[in-house]
Order: C-alpha cells, then structure tokens, then sequence
C-alpha cells in the first residue's frame, strides 16, 4: 500500500487523539523500510551480527536485510574460517543482489605476533600459504580486497631493518595474488603501540617499495584518527595507495555521529576526489551498534543516510 492511501484509510478510521502515535508509528516504520531513500550512494559495507536483531541469526537473510535496506556492499572480516559452503551461500546471495564484496583477513596466526617484521622465515612461509588459500576463497565470494597485518615490533631490531623484512614478506604474497588481479590491503592499527604499522605514510613507503598492484592501503578512519588526525590531509597525502576506507566513529568505534568525526566532510571530500577521478571505493562498517537490539539497528541505518552524500550536496 502506497503511504497516501495507508494515512488516507488511517485518517478515515482513526480518531484524532489516536492519529500522533500512528504517525509517529509510520515514520518509525519507514526510517528502515526498502523504500525509505533506496539504495545508498556510497558502498557502505555491513557486516554479520550488525542486523542480527532485526533480520535473525541466519547469515544468508542478514545479507538479504542489508540489500532490502539499500547497501550495495558487504565486507566480513572472518570470511575465511567459515565452512566452504557457507562461503558459497554468501557469494551467490552478493550476486543475487548485486552487492560488492569487500574486505575479509587473510591470517596465518601471525598477526598478532612479533614475526614478520623480525624476517622469520617460517612466518613469511606461513603467510604465502594463507595467501594462496585465499585466492580460492576470493573466487567463491567474487573479492578483490584482502586485510593483511604485519605484526608488532620488534624492539631488538632498527627500524629500518623490520620495514625491510615487512616489504619482503608482503611481496612474496603478492607474488601470489598478482596474477589473479586481487590486492592486498595493509591496515594501519591504533589498538595497541605495539602494532608494527601505525600511519598512512608509513603504510604508503611501504606499498611504495613492494611496488606491486597487489598490494594496497586500507585507511581506517577511526584508527587513523586516533593515531595521526587531520584525516583529510592524510588522505590527500597516501591517495594514490589507498584502495579500502573503513568507518567507526571517535572514541567508541561505533557509526558515524556517536563521536567526533565529521564524517559527513570526510566522506563528501573522498567521494569527489573519486568521482573527478573516475575511482570507487567501498566504505566497510568495522563498527560496533550504539543502541542496542532493532531500534538499534534502525539508528544505525539513519545515521548512515544522514552521511551518504555527493559532491553536490
């Protein structure tokens, strides 16, 4: 049913003290409705258990739910360590709906690890045999982006020297994905000093020197704002590396207008850089809820419209 005719029936059977509250029920409903603004401009990127409430614990109907809802894209992280089939199931749901996948991890267990920046031999091995799997993995799900982390620092060595070790490890995984036309996407980390890789321009000299296509940057925006801010400026500076944009909001990494980013600014500044430039990019959701259950879920969508912008607008 059309919304006029729905308030013209309501209004005809209603009384008017009752009519505020339906109103109020209809706007509440539409907020979240398929038809309410249509699909987003930009390819924000949900990921599983983001709409659990609203749309149940099966993976196949939260993608279904992301579509009905408007996001062309989808990103998940712990791809790689679900069953075969199920890897399947979400890549034949991503082309029935025409969603790009984004971004999931490649990890041998060494992420968390002093290891490769150490030029472990055994660890660089590790890696390029999980490359590999990934490559099969892309394939079911139709990816061109894989998350990779270089590990912590290694205090007993230069850093000059565990930047050296970091770009040998990474080129021998591009090795792998180069000829399948997939890119390696290095994330830049705030969780802990610890992490090897901390900013954009650090990521950038070391896409530099791997020079491969292969092998990318993932920016971040709430970790790199929590490390390095002026996030417009970093952008600009690491443009030509950067392949991959995630979003979580400053300080509590949930959607954008929790915190203290602008991320109407941000997103307006690289979607007309993309768009002068004839790129695109997908935008992953690599948040957590501010509200809880699907009232939640409904905010989490609105927040979402009141930033997808155009260089237009």
């Amino acid at each position: 049913m059309q919304r006029r005719s729905f308030l013209q029936a309501m209004t005809a059977t209603a009384t008017a003290g009752a009519l505020p509250f339906a109103a109020a029920q209809l706007s509440s409903a539409n907020a979240t409705s398929p038809a309410a603004g249509g699909k987003f401009r930009l390819k924000f990127a949900p990921h599983l258990d983001m709409f659990e409430h609203s749309a149940g614990k099966d993976p196949i109907a939260q993608i279904q739910f992301m579509a009905d809802h408007g996001f062309t894209a989808y990103e998940d992280n712990e791809l790689m360590g679900r069953p075969v089939k199920l890897q399947e199931r979400i890549g034949d749901a991503l082309v029935k709906n025409g969603m790009t996948m984004g971004v999931f991890v490649i990890d041998a267990g060494d992420n968390w690890k002093v290891s490769y920046t150490t030029g472990d031999k055994a660890a660089t091995e590790r890696f390029v045999r999980r490359c590999r799997e990934a490559v099969d993995v892309a394939r079911r799900v139709n990816a061109k982006w894989m998350t990779i982390v270089p590990g912590f620092y290694a205090h007993s060595l230069p850093i000059g020297m565990q930047t050296g070790h970091v770009i040998d490890a990474i080129r021998a995984g591009a090795q792998v994905m180069e000829p399948h036309q997939l890119t390696m996407v290095m994330e830049p980390l705030s969780d802990t000093p610890e992490l090897f890789l901390r900013t954009s321009t650090q990521a950038y000299e070391i896409a530099r020197a791997v020079d491969s296509p292969a092998c990318k940057i993932l920016y971040d925006i709430y970790h790199m704002q929590r490390n390095e801010g002026n996030l417009i400026h970093h952008i600009d500076l690491t443009w030509d590396e950067i392949a991959y944009f995630q979003i979580g909001d400053v300080p509590e990494r949930k959607e954008p207008g929790t915190g203290e980013i602008n991320y109407r600014n941000v997103l307006k500044h690289i979607h007309g850089r993309a768009q002068r430039e004839g790129r695109d990019f997908v935008f992953g959701m690599e948040h957590g809820n501010a509200h809880a259950g699907a009232e939640g879920e409904r905010r989490l969508i609105q927040a979402y419209r009141g930033v997808d912008v155009a260089p237009a607008d």
